[in-house]
């Protein structure tokens, strides 16, 4: 305050007659109201400008990084590896597709190609936000419908593999990307899981990925939500596959939602079975039928490697968070 006072009495040319503890005349408080006043107009106009541009980032891409993952060729035919759908409401946003659920207000899929050329680019931060995601027909969760409910927000597609570009980050905060998960599941071994897949990414120069949580019935183990009523998934899996060269290979997991003292590939599976649990064909419109019958029944983890160190990292650090 001492600083305002010296510069309004030196408008008025009054420096040397000003005493300590005195106050600006009524005109001069009423301009340093009129001031702020002005001020907070700005800044509140100014933050809702940010706020709409983050919210139709949809359709404005500020990166030149779109990708669809519908135009995908194989041997020159153009193809899409969408899973089905059991909801019938499939959005494709720029860097990731998902089928959602308003009857569990989470995603039962999100699929999306992971490539060594992205992973490669300059990280950018993490995204601070989570949002609803507004191109869903009814609407989908909301960040508070997790508060104090014992569940983080778990990603399905995760940032970490989205940091290539401010886009795809923002993208994956949507809440239609988010399940709940156990702090010790989320930052444990699910963690584990998707950074090894981001090292078979660089391995194999691109892989599809497909991560869901189980919904069906029998395998909620709660409902929490402020707003929505957000199924609780006992399991969740991913699917990684890789059909770029002449070796081709899938490799699927089931894991359990809490904490584990096993190593990932003790939770490896064959895409059959996840297929038989959920009830979803996933690459069935994608692949050869005889290659997919080959992939889908394999169980082998031939070709990937799991890293020691990140096991002994997570059951020593970060399982204990």
């Amino acid at each position: 305050m001492a600083k305002l006072r010296k510069n309004y009495s030196n408008q008025d040319g009054n420096d040397s007659s000003h005493k300590r503890g005195s106050f600006p005349s009524g005109a001069g408080v009423f301009r340093l109201i009129v001031g702020l006043v002005f001020v907070i107009i700005v800044l509140f106009v100014l933050s809702q400008v940010k706020m709409d541009s983050w919210e139709t980032e949809e359709t404005q891409s500020t990166d030149g990084n779109e990708i669809t993952i519908s135009d995908e060729k194989i041997d020159g035919v153009k193809k899409s590896f969408y899973p089905e759908s059991t909801t019938g409401e499939v959005v494709e946003h720029k860097h990731y597709t998902l089928s959602y659920s308003e009857e569990h207000e989470q995603s039962e899929w999100v699929a999306y190609k992971l490539t060594k050329d992205n992973l490669r680019k300059k990280r950018v931060p993490r995204a601070k936000k989570f949002k609803p995601d507004k191109s869903i027909k009814g609407t989908s969760a909301y960040h508070n419908d997790y508060t104090r409910s014992g569940y983080t927000r778990g990603h399905l597609a995760p940032a970490g593999d989205m940091a290539f570009s401010e886009d795809a980050m923002r993208e994956s905060f949507y809440m239609s990307n988010m399940s709940p998960q156990l702090k010790e599941f989320n930052g444990g071994i699910w963690r584990e899981l998707e950074e090894t897949v981001r090292d078979w990414a660089y391995d194999n120069d691109e892989l599809y990925i497909v991560s869901g949580p189980v919904l069906n019935d029998g395998h909620i183990i709660k409902q929490i939500g402020r707003n929505n009523k957000v199924s609780v998934p006992d399991l969740f899996y991913k699917i990684i596959l890789d059909i770029k060269g002449s070796d081709k290979k899938a490799i699927a997991f089931l894991m359990p939602n809490g904490k584990s003292e096993k190593r990932i590939e003790d939770y490896a599976v064959s895409i059959d079975e996840i297929e038989a649990l959920v009830g979803i064909n996933f690459f069935a419109d994608f692949l050869d039928p005889d290659l997919e019958i080959e992939l889908e029944k394999s169980t082998s983890t031939k070709g990937w490697e799991f890293d020691e160190k990140k096991f002994k990292t997570r059951t020593k650090k970060w399982n204990n968070y």
